[in-house]
Parts: C-alpha cells; sequence; structure tokens
C-alpha cells in the first residue's frame, strides 16, 4: 500500500466536509494521475479491453451509474486489486494469473466494484476526518500548498497512517461488497461460484504470509460460509456463464508474455 499513499495524500486532503458524489469525481482526477506514477501498469489494449469488458458486462444491468468506471491491469505478480475513488478499479496481473476462470476474475471485479458502489472510500474519509488527524493535516495541507520538497516531507512524515485508515474496510464492509458481488454477477449472467472460490484458492496459497488480496480483505471461515449460504439463497438459474470458451486461458498466456518480456528487457538493462 506505501507505493500509492502520495495519491491518497494528495486526492484526500483536498476535501472537506462528506464527500459529495461530485466531490468523489474531483478527487479521482488526481487519485488518477497520482497512481500512474506510483505504478507500472500493463499497457497492451488486448489485455486492458477483455478486463474492462467483464467490468462493463458487471455494470450494464445495473443501470445508470453516478461514476464513469474505468478499470486498469497493474503489472505486479502479487494477488491483489483495489479502488479508487469515483469508479477506479484496479486489478493485480498475479490476480488474473491465478484465477483459475473467469468469473473468478469476475468476482474480484464486482467486489471492488461494490465498495465504490456502496462508497466504502468516502466513508473511510469520512471516520478519518472525525478521528485524530486534525494537527497532521494541517502539516501535510502546508506541505502540499508550499509545493516540492514541503510537499514530499509532509507525505513521508505522516502518509503510512492515513494511507492504512483510508484502505482498511471493516468486516462489515467487505460483507456489503461480497453481497453486492454476488447479486451483480447474477445479473450479469456470471455463476457467483467463482467469488468465494478464489477465496478459498488463495486461502490455501503455501507460506507463512497470505497472499496481498486475503491481506487487505480478510477471508475468514464465517465470511466464505455468509458468501456461500448468499448463493445457496439466490437459487442460482440455469446457463450462468462459467467460461468463456477459453477467451480467459488466452489472455493469461498473453500476460504471462508481456510481464517475461519485460523481466527480460530490465535483466538486459542492467
Amino acid at each position: 500500500m506505501t507505493r500509492f499513499v502520495g495519491a491518497f495524500l494528495l486526492v484526500f486532503l483536498t476535501a472537506c466536509g462528506t464527500m459529495s458524489v461530485q466531490k468523489e469525481q474531483d478527487l479521482s482526477k488526481e487519485f488518477e494521475r497520482q497512481v500512474r506514477r506510483e505504478y507500472r501498469f500493463i499497457r497492451d489494449p488486448v489485455v486492458n479491453d477483455y478486463v474492462a469488458k467483464i467490468g462493463e458486462t458487471i455494470l450494464q444491468p445495473l443501470g445508470p451509474q453516478p461514476f464513469d468506471y474505468s478499470f486498469h491491469v497493474v503489472e505486479d505478480e502479487e494477488v491483489n486489486a483495489f479502488a479508487g475513488p469515483a469508479g477506479q478499479i484496479y486489478v493485480h496481473t498475479g490476480t488474473i494469473q491465478r484465477a483459475r476462470n473467469v468469473t473468478e476474475l469476475a468476482g474480484v471485479i464486482a467486489h471492488e466494484i461494490g465498495h465504490v458502489q456502496k462508497r466504502h472510500i468516502a466513508q473511510n474519509y469520512e471516520k478519518m476526518q472525525a478521528a485524530s488527524w486534525g494537527k497532521q493535516i494541517a502539516v501535510i495541507g502546508a506541505g502540499v500548498l508550499a509545493g516540492g520538497a514541503g510537499a514530499t516531507a509532509a507525505d513521508l512524515a505522516t502518509g503510512v497512517g492515513l494511507a492504512s485508515v483510508l484502505n482498511s474496510f471493516s468486516r462489515d464492509a467487505e460483507n456489503e461488497a461480497d453481497a453486492f458481488a454476488v447479486d451483480a454477477l447474477l445479473k450479469a449472467g456470471y455463476d457467483p461460484n467463482g467469488l468465494p472460490s478464489f477465496f478459498e484458492t488463495l486461502a490455501a496459497e503455501p507460506g507463512p504470509h497470505p497472499p496481498a488480496f486475503l491481506s487487505s480483505h480478510p477471508a475468514p471461515a464465517d465470511r466464505l460460509e455468509r458468501t456461500r449460504a448468499l448463493i445457496a439463497a439466490a437459487h442460482l438459474p440455469p446457463n450462468l456463464r462459467e467460461d468463456d470458451d477459453g477467451r480467459f486461458e488466452i489472455i493469461q498466456q498473453r500476460v504471462a508474455l508481456l510481464t517475461r518480456a519485460r523481466a527480460r528487457t530490465k535483466g538486459e538493462v542492467h
């Protein structure tokens, strides 16, 4: 999370009071500019269009939206995804590679859309305002207004704590995003079982530390049980999409080629 601390600081320090839809839309522009400086992105239009199409398929049955959603692929082998203000959705290449089918990837994307739809990011900002951050915010605000080295020093001084608050979702928020995802996946024609199966896949990963997606999106047994119960209660209709005729596997291969080519280029440079 620390790699895009600067993005959160510059975005959220400009806001005041309750975050309206318009304010969140305004903040997303600066957020996007900043996060582009912090991350390396996949530029391949085939991969980007594929991920965006999944997102658009999920959104289409939901009707008019207050935000113009955009979907981005981050070149990072960690299994993770996150949402920015006003419909900015970011999916790591590691998530695409570890998913077993399109429904698992769609489940991750739907979950992140849920955080935006339920205004969880805006709510975290409001919680931050209510907490004892007044002095720190004033200091950082002065640094931002001063520009240059002043803003950078202020970022380093208190950025980690602020980013932690803004990116910490409660279990209620996670459950709410999961419930949204189950409903949205069904409306879009995807098998919603991809969501809990992806959590189970990650939970079974070997090693002392859980994948990044589970670190920031905790998936205890009761959460999985609750998601499974929601799906069982939904009485799934027939012919839900479980795959997409091999297109997902082609995208996985394409991502592997792109990231390997990048790694070779870096090795030659060094």
